[in-house]
């Protein structure tokens, strides 16, 4: 989907609006209030980058965790998401999605790159399955 489209609507399961309030505390904790507006303000854009093109440059099929899956590394929206306070330098997150239909995207997690992916999916998402049961359908 070209970006000129109109944006897909995005709906967080309650383990990707988790997994975004644990990363931004320890964001906070770890470097300071300032360091998790930035975070926050990068997840928002590459929430929005993937609304605007959900198989946009940098997002990946991953079909070794599930069907129709794909993740999208925060550090492709870097660029994208400098603002008055400054870059995030390293992003460590994954958003881990798939398309619903023609109109929505279902973001399953939002995950730190080190983690084993597979192992923080839910169980019923598997290479076999094509649909998964979460908290916001």
């Amino acid at each position: 989907m070209p970006e000129s489209a109109k944006p897909l609507r995005i709906v967080l399961a309650s383990a990707a609006q988790r997994d975004i309030r644990e990363a931004l505390i320890w964001s906070q904790e770890r470097f300071g209030e300032l360091a998790a507006v930035r975070y926050r303000d990068l997840i928002k854009q590459a929430l929005r980058d993937i609304a605007a093109d959900p198989e946009r440059p940098g997002s990946e099929v991953r079909r070794d965790l599930a069907r129709d899956l794909r993740t999208y590394h925060l550090f492709f929206s870097r660029g994208r998401a400098k603002g008055d306070l400054g870059i995030v330098r390293e992003p460590r997150h994954f958003l881990i999605y798939r398309r619903r239909g023609e109109t929505t995207i279902d973001v399953i997690r939002v995950l730190h790159d080190a983690r084993d992916l597979e192992r923080h999916l839910p169980e019923d998402l598997s290479p076999e399955s094509g649909h998964s049961d979460l908290d916001d359908h």
